[in-house]
Formats: structure tokens, C-alpha cells, sequence
């Protein structure tokens, strides 16, 4: 589960364009807490702060305390809007939380026991084809992460989300389709030397073939 981090903020008296401006100048990141059906409540956090946990990684997935007036609120950060240029946060979205809510996050992928891949082994090459997966989960128990284990997979075995063990609670956001999550793909040039192979075989069993008729028809001939 990821850990719940604190933030403290002050509220806005008021919102704009410039009175988001007058919050950068004072060195402070104009915010917004909404959700569960009560009024948004614009806050402030300083810069400094908020820009170190915004590039810590994570930041999106990420339960957060936020305190305000004296009192804490239980957020989750959904949108980030960042300067174009300079690369720090301009303003951020925070979604308000309830003990019991449900919230769809993107879970980043681990893959373990790469060593106990036979086809990776075989010099086969690991194909990502997502790196997140979206999972609707409980608010109060995001994962870190998703593990997968590559212990046994050959070359050409592919990865579904139906063969992946996911966190208690969570499910996949994406029903219609048991989706792939990554393959193990033939090293470059494999299929190509396997594709000669099979072709030398067959153009070796073509050319015995021939000089078994010839010996046949020559044993005729003899018999004539």
C-alpha cells in the first residue's frame, strides 16, 4: 500500500487567474480540493514543498493528509498542470476521499525472475506492452506496484491480465478484453536463421529424394 503523506496548506479567499498569480509571486502553488459532493475548496501550498513531492515519483498515486485551518483532509492528486518551460507546478487538482471510496489509479509493473525465463535465457527479449495497468481499487489500500513473475515463460508465451495475481480488492479497470500486458519476443534475427534452417532442411530432403527416384528408375533400367 502506498504510504499517506502530509501536506500542509492555507485556503484561498480568492480564486482567478490573478489571484493565482499573486499565490506564485508569494511562492505558493494555487490548488483545488474537490469530490464528494461538498463545495471545492481552493488552498495554497508552498512551491518549494509541493514541487519535491510532485518529481518523487508517484505523486499521482499517492494518498495525501493535506491540513487546512487545523484540519486534515484525505486526497488523492489527479491532474498536474506544469510551468512549459521551467518544469515546476503551476497548479494542481486534489480529489477529496471518503474511508470507504473506490478510485481508479495506473499501478506501475514490476517483473521479477527474469533469470528463470528459459526464452530469456534463450536471449529472447521481454516485450512491454504496458508499463501501468489501470485498477479500480480502495482508496485507503493502493498498491505500490504489480508484480509479475517470469519464472518458466519460452519465447512467444505472452502475459495476460488474467494469469497476473492482482492486489486484494483490485480489479481491472478494462472489462471487454482479457488484455496483454507483455510477450517474449524472438531476439532479432532468430526468426530469420530458423526460417534458413527450414529451408535447407527442405531443399536437402528434396535433393534426396530426387537421387532415390534416380537410383529406382537406374535399377529399372538394368532390370530391362
Amino acid at each position: 500500500m502506498s504510504e499517506i503523506r502530509e501536506l500542509k496548506a492555507s485556503p484561498r479567499q480568492r480564486v482567478g487567474k490573478g489571484a493565482a498569480r499573486a499565490a506564485r509571486r508569494e511562492g505558493l502553488v494555487p490548488c483545488i480540493i474537490y469530490g464528494e459532493k461538498k463545495k471545492p475548496e481552493a488552498i495554497a501550498v508552498d512551491s518549494n514543498v509541493l514541487r519535491r513531492q510532485v518529481h518523487s515519483g508517484r505523486f499521482q498515486t499517492t494518498l495525501y493528509d493535506i491540513e487546512v485551518g487545523g484540519e486534515k483532509v484525505r486526497v488523492l492528486p489527479r491532474d498536474v498542470q506544469f510551468d512549459p518551460v521551467r518544469d515546476f507546478p503551476l497548479h494542481v487538482d486534489f480529489l477529496r476521499l471518503a474511508a470507504d471510496s473506490k478510485i481508479a489509479v495506473e499501478i506501475p509493473v514490476h517483473f521479477i525472475n527474469e533469470e528463470d525465463s528459459p526464452g530469456l535465457k534463450r536471449g529472447g527479449v521481454l516485450n512491454i506492452v504496458r508499463h501501468e495497468i489501470e485498477l479500480e481499487c480502495p482508496a485507503a489500500a493502493i498498491p505500490d506496484e504489480i508484480v509479475i513473475d517470469l519464472t518458466g515463460l519460452e519465447i512467444g508465451d505472452s502475459l495476460h491480465v488474467s494469469s497476473v495475481t492482482l492486489p486484494a480488492g483490485a480489479v481491472p479497470t478494462i472489462t471487454d478484453r482479457d488484455f496483454t500486458i507483455a510477450t517474449i519476443a524472438a531476439p532479432a534475427g532468430l526468426g530469420a536463421e530458423e526460417e534458413e534452417g527450414e529451408k535447407e532442411e527442405g531443399e536437402e530432403g528434396a535433393v534426396s529424394e530426387a537421387a532415390e527416384g534416380g537410383e529406382g528408375e537406374a535399377g529399372e533400367g538394368g532390370q530391362d
